[in-house]
């Protein structure tokens, strides 16, 4: 009996450390998820910028000069 709980014991401890590990991972994940997105957001806004024809609906799109 003492032989299996030390053995409930001992997965339980890899178990925790298995799930601590993975929080840690998903919680990297997270940041690197949430800068990527902040980057594109930049991206979108500098691309708007340099090509606005190519990001413009029709409505907000500034007629040609010659009009």
């Amino acid at each position: 009996m003492d032989q299996r709980v030390m053995n409930l014991e001992i997965r339980f401890m890899h178990q925790e450390r298995t799930i601590q590990e993975l929080n840690d991972i998903v919680c990297r994940q997270e940041l690197a998820i949430e800068r990527l997105l902040r980057e594109m957001g930049q991206l979108q806004e500098q691309l708007k910028q340099i090509i606005p024809s190519m990001n413009r609906t029709e409505e907000e799109e500034e007629p040609p000069p010659h009009y």
